[in-house]
């Protein structure tokens, strides 16, 4: 079991999760350990679902969920895959993630890979040349494979074997040699391993109907439908990248209108803009930019619409904070630390305070993170209110998927009403199959997925006046 292997990596930092949650003084410590203990298993998996976003501006969810089946028909031999329209948010399908699957047999043959690249092969990815870290000795192209992941970061380029600490994440088909993987690295940048027998069997997107299907988790499709966008109206996206958000928000306004996209490093930028091609996309214009600094100080007239902008100049801001990510799943590393972890609030409340600015009265503004912790998500939305008197805290009652926010950071009932916070630890574990979820009801199918998703948590507030 993946959990029980990674629990001494996470074990060192569970100060992180009971000062952040602050769930021992709220529930005492037995059910505080629990509730960690329930929470490091979530995040060492995968979802329940894979969870796709049809782009509606270029085609019909219906007519995009149909191309969808043949697509999976094909990747799995006939296996046949429910697909699913959720029924809360439309523009979204829900494909089962099978597993996880304890019958398959291990190779001699190994390839080990690094944490990231593990993570991405236990959401139905495969395996490519630059996360493979070492392989067998005589691997050849065409090899039936077994895929490890070094959680530890231990193995050594290029090492010919290794016995450390690695968790199985399925069998695979070598594509390459190992004296082709390692002789051209880091040139080659293709499929290394193709996986065939993965430990959760779920799809790949690679190049799946990439003009209609943008692959996202579901709370970041909530995300821009608790936005709600309006045809004609002025958005900022401060923290934009990959550009997932952005292109919903820009289809969601069916095009008309204007969304602007900053985000600080240059290649991200044009991952925005290539993304935005792609969906058919012309509202969008992204530009290389530090958010903390989109605020325009001189009062002379914006001549050419780049940023940095006038204040009170966007109808609705999107600021989907940089954060630790400790919601993100699956996580079989643990890589940050306490210091790492305190150092992004400042930065979401700089951010916090140009976005306020830049938003005109009446407008809206979501603040949203990938992540559990009660200081990056229920404490700035206290410190918000504390500090931006003329902002209100709005019911988010459409879509609301998510359960409410934690207690701990002072905010009444009525105000954690009115978050909505993702938090894996609400479901029990379990096995799925193609025959459980084909009997299983859409209600309690959308329940799952809705649950048994990244941990993420979202705050929609509307400015009643000018600062």
């Amino acid at each position: 079991d993946i959990y029980l292997n990674i629990f001494s990596l996470y074990n060192e930092t569970e100060t992180l999760f009971f000062s952040s949650f602050q769930v021992v003084s709220v529930l005492g410590k037995e059910a505080a350990e629990r509730k960690f203990e329930t929470l490091l298993h979530k995040l060492s998996h995968p979802p329940s679902f894979t969870t796709v976003r049809v782009n509606t501006h270029l085609a019909s969810v219906q007519h995009v969920k149909s191309l969808l089946f043949d697509e999976l028909q094909k990747q799995f031999n006939g296996l046949s895959f429910p697909i699913l329209q959720h029924p809360d948010l439309q523009d979204v399908l829900l494909i089962p993630v099978i597993g996880p699957r304890n019958n398959i047999k291990q190779q001699p043959c190994e390839v080990i890979v690094g944490a990231q690249c593990g993570n991405a092969v236990l959401r139905g990815a495969h395996v490519y040349v630059p996360g493979i870290v070492s392989a067998s000795k005589f691997m050849k192209g065409g090899d039936v494979v077994s895929v490890y992941s070094d959680i530890k970061g231990k193995c050594k380029k290029g090492a010919k074997e290794f016995d450390g600490t690695k968790i199985f994440l399925g069998n695979g088909i070598s594509e390459l040699s190992r004296k082709e993987i390692f002789s051209r690295f880091p040139e080659l940048k293709g499929i290394g391993v193709r996986m065939t027998d993965p430990v959760y069997l779920s799809p790949s997107f690679d190049n799946v109907l990439p003009s209609y299907l943008f692959l996202q988790n579901l709370p970041s499709a909530v995300v821009s439908h608790v936005l709600d966008p309006q045809p004609g109206e002025k958005i900022l996206d401060l923290c934009a990248a990959p550009g997932g958000k952005t292109t919903h928000i820009a289809a969601l306004m069916r095009d008309q209108g204007e969304v602007i996209a900053l985000d600080k490093i240059s290649n991200k930028v044009e991952k925005i803009k290539q993304n935005a091609l792609l969906l058919g996309l012309n509202s969008i214009r992204a530009f290389c930019f530090d958010g903390t600094k989109a605020l325009k100080l001189d009062m002379v007239k914006d001549t050419d619409g780049e940023p940095p902008f006038l204040p009170e100049s966007f109808d609705r801001i999107l600021l989907d904070a940089p954060c630790s990510g400790l919601g993100q799943r699956p996580n079989m590393a643990c890589t940050w630390t306490l210091k790492e972890v305190a150092s992004y609030q400042p930065l979401q409340r700089k951010l916090f305070t140009v976005a306020v600015e830049l938003l005109k009265p009446g407008g809206v503004l979501v603040y949203s993170t990938c992540t559990v912790t009660l200081a990056e998500n229920e404490e700035q939305v206290a410190w918000a209110l504390k500090t931006f008197p003329h902002l209100q805290l709005q019911r988010q009652q459409d879509p609301q998927v998510g359960g409410e926010g934690m207690l701990g950071a002072g905010l009444s009932s009525e105000q954690l009403k009115r978050l909505q916070r993702f938090d894996p630890c609400v479901v029990p574990s379990q096995d799925s199959d193609t025959g459980s979820l084909r009997d299983a009801r859409i209600e309690d199918t959308s329940w799952l997925a809705n649950k048994d998703c990244i941990g993420f948590f979202i705050a929609k507030f509307v400015k009643c006046r000018s600062t």
